[in-house]
């Protein structure tokens, strides 16, 4: 059986395009540990923030796990969800209007983590009362602001 590990994500970017930051919080129930990472880039998207935190998140798994990821970014949630990324591929890369998809390089690389990690998708509502997301949010302004 995998280990169930429980992630927050979070991206942002401000301005959007502009300095940006990501974070997520991992936590283990079965050892009840929590881990925060988090990170910035310059010049960058809310949505490529938003990518990157649930990349990072994944990537810092050691081994293959059940993960329940909650966003407030339902960009990211409805990929899944919503199959976006399976039609993506499937129409080489097009959306549903024909145009190319932006951030292919982060959705690929996210596709690929999904493939080791058994993910359950879950939107949380952005700056309510969800205790993680609030962090999350206070992380990637901090990443942010340590940008230099």
């Amino acid at each position: 059986m995998k280990p169930k590990v429980i992630i927050y994500t979070d991206g942002g970017a401000s301005p959007n395009p502009g300095r940006g930051g990501w974070a997520a919080i991992l936590f283990s129930p079965a050892h009840n540990k929590e881990r925060e990472i988090y990170g910035a880039e310059h010049d960058t998207t809310n949505n490529r923030m938003e990518l990157t935190a649930a990349i990072r998140a994944l990537e810092a798994l050691k081994v293959p796990c059940e993960v329940e990821l909650h966003t407030d970014s339902q960009y990211l949630q409805n990929a899944f969800v919503k199959r976006w990324l399976y039609n993506w591929k499937r129409n080489g890369w097009r959306g549903s209007t024909g145009g190319e998809v932006l951030n292919r390089d982060l959705w690929e690389r996210l596709d690929e983590l999904t493939k080791i990690h058994r993910v359950k998708w879950h939107w949380v509502k952005g700056h309510a009362d969800d205790e993680r997301n609030n962090r999350c949010d206070e992380l990637v302004r901090t990443a942010r602001n340590e940008l230099i």
